[in-house]
């Protein structure tokens, strides 16, 4: 008779939401094992064996983490107008700098924070960081994209390049909030960014040319 093993005495997808939380806070660095089976409540073996070993349950935090920033990434873009619900997404990393210094708090954004320490010394992170950058761009450049044809978003600049500044700010942000607390004047600089694509009406544009 086949054996089918003792069942697993505790939920991985609620443990692995407590892992991505225990790894966003420490980072891969600052957590060991031992902080995860206690984070955890489990046992080691049973760690290793629903999970492996501490890089492979990092790296599965890493993409549940993605996968709900991209649900939430996804949903701004759908709004119109497109800017006021893009800088809610943006202004996260700051807001989450400013609340780094209590225990547990995350901080920045979790795949950031991946590249500072697993880029590119482990390839699979890489490819990891690099497809969801990726990703990022993409779906923010289509949603740019829609919003220059509805006359929101200056089509001075080609959307994708708009995109990549977007997440040049995005990533910047989140770096810059692990060791600098000052949101607002985050919060500032990205309003800055977002009031430059906004488009200019055509009343004064044709008023800047009479200017002149």
């Amino acid at each position: 008779m086949p054996r089918t093993g003792r069942p697993r005495a505790f939920d991985t997808a609620a443990a692995l939401r407590r892992a991505r939380d225990i790894f966003w806070n420490a980072g891969y660095g600052g957590t060991s094992i031992q902080d995860l089976v206690d984070g955890l409540a489990v046992e080691r073996g049973s760690l290793y064996a629903a999970f492996g070993d501490k890089r492979r349950l990092y790296l599965q935090a890493v993409q549940l983490y993605w996968s709900e920033y991209e649900a939430q990434l996804t949903e701004a873009l759908g709004s119109v107008p497109l800017l006021p619900a893009l800088r809610e997404v943006l202004v996260l990393p700051a807001q989450l700098g400013a609340i780094a210094t209590e225990p547990g708090s995350p901080h920045g954004c979790m795949m950031g924070n991946t590249v500072v320490e697993l880029v590119p010394q482990d390839p699979e992170a890489t490819a990891l960081a690099h497809d969801s950058f990726t990703r990022f761009r993409s779906l923010v450049e289509d949603a740019l994209r829609e919003a220059q044809k509805r006359g929101e978003v200056s089509d001075a600049a080609p959307a994708d390049v708009q995109a990549q500044l977007l997440l040049t700010l995005a990533q910047g942000t989140s770096l810059l909030s692990r060791s600098d607390a000052d949101s607002e004047r985050a919060i500032a600089a990205i309003d800055l960014a977002l009031d430059g694509l906004r488009a200019v009406p055509a009343e004064r544009r044709a008023s800047g040319v009479r200017r002149r």
